[in-house]
């Protein structure tokens, strides 16, 4: 630690490691929002998109009734046409009876003769009062098949009316959701971020200032050395010494974090690049996974709750120094602890 201190005093404080930590963080925050908003446009799309084919079908019925609509209005006014032509053929007709009548008065010798035309004029007269009756029938169920289709059309109107009405309401309602999941989201990491900040700084009391174990921005870091022999996955002594401290100060925090808050210790295996050679692994890919599935597997058996531990194997392939120097390499080989969401 002093060392460290040391180096630190020498070159300033190295804030990348914490900056990216916290970039990392804000990309899982962006990656999640985006996800909401991507699931509740998902939702949305369809259902605006039922709805657009219900809005198209009524727009459709609505041409379909405007066309018969102007149909039957054509229809009505033919009808109207036919009644004027009746009702001027009456007038004619009644204007002939008056003729004739006056012939009759004037021509009393013809009164037989005049008798029976008249009786004509009055058959033709009848008829044309028929046809007029009939015509003016005709005109009136047109009239209410015209009233009819207006109805239908404002029941249309009405509800396609109420349908965008629902529409609205609907987005306000997503926007609504989308703003308080927002909101939700940004409270949980803010509460996580004081859950993390804690717990770390309880690690720090409990596991104190030994050479091998160090914080490197949100995580916890030992090196392999204090937990396991060169080359082997297997827990040494002080490794397990070291664990059950941490898994003391896990159970704790399993009490104390609220259960409806989503939550994980995930527990990271790395090695240096040099290749591995001889025993039971591969690969420093394997030697890494297995390290990490150690750990996590010695944590369960002290009461650590499984579906909080999360194992990875990153092999050599995230070094914390790049350099080639004996120091470089075993910094590179270590396991880190890192509080997160699932």
């Amino acid at each position: 630690m002093a060392l460290a201190k040391g180096r630190r005093g020498g070159r300033g404080f190295d804030y990348w490691p914490g900056f990216v930590d916290a970039l990392s963080t804000m990309l899982l925050v962006m990656i999640f929002l985006l996800s909401v908003f991507m699931l509740a446009q998902f939702f949305l799309s369809r259902d605006l998109s039922g709805k657009d084919v219900a809005l198209t079908k009524l727009n459709r019925q609505i041409e379909e009734l405007t066309s018969l609509l102007a149909l039957e209005r054509a229809r009505g006014a033919d009808s109207q046409a036919s009644l004027s032509t009746l009702q001027a053929s009456l007038e004619l007709a009644e204007r002939e009876k008056g003729r004739l009548q006056g012939l009759v008065d004037a021509r009393g010798a013809n009164a037989d003769a005049a008798g029976g035309a008249a009786a004509a004029a009055q058959q033709a007269l009848d008829a044309e009062r028929q046809l007029s009756a009939r015509a003016a029938a005709q005109v009136e169920i047109l009239n209410q098949q015209i009233n009819a289709l207006r109805r239908q059309l404002a029941a249309l109107e009405d509800a396609l009316n109420a349908s965008e009405q629902r529409d609205r309401d609907s987005q306000a309602r997503i926007a609504d959701l989308g703003s308080r999941l927002n909101v939700a989201l940004a409270q949980k990491v803010q509460e996580l971020a004081r859950y993390r900040s804690d717990f770390f700084g309880r690690l720090r009391e409990i596991l104190g200032a030994r050479p091998g174990v160090r914080v490197v921005g949100d995580r916890f870091v030992f090196e392999s050395e204090v937990l396991f022999d060169t080359g082997q996955a297997g827990l040494n002594p002080a490794g397990r010494g070291e664990l059950d401290k941490l898994a003391s100060a896990v159970n704790d925090l399993e009490r104390e974090i609220p259960p409806e808050l989503p939550w994980a210790l995930r527990v990271d295996g790395h090695t240096d690049k040099r290749p591995v050679s001889g025993g039971r692994f591969q690969s420093n890919w394997e030697l890494s996974a297995s390290r990490a599935i150690a750990v996590v597997q010695y944590l369960i058996t002290k009461g650590v709750s499984p579906d909080r531990l999360v194992a990875a194997g990153f092999g050599e392939f995230q070094p914390l120094d790049k350099g080639e120097t004996d120091d470089a390499l075993r910094r590179n080989r270590r396991i880190e602890l890192k509080l997160t969401d699932r």
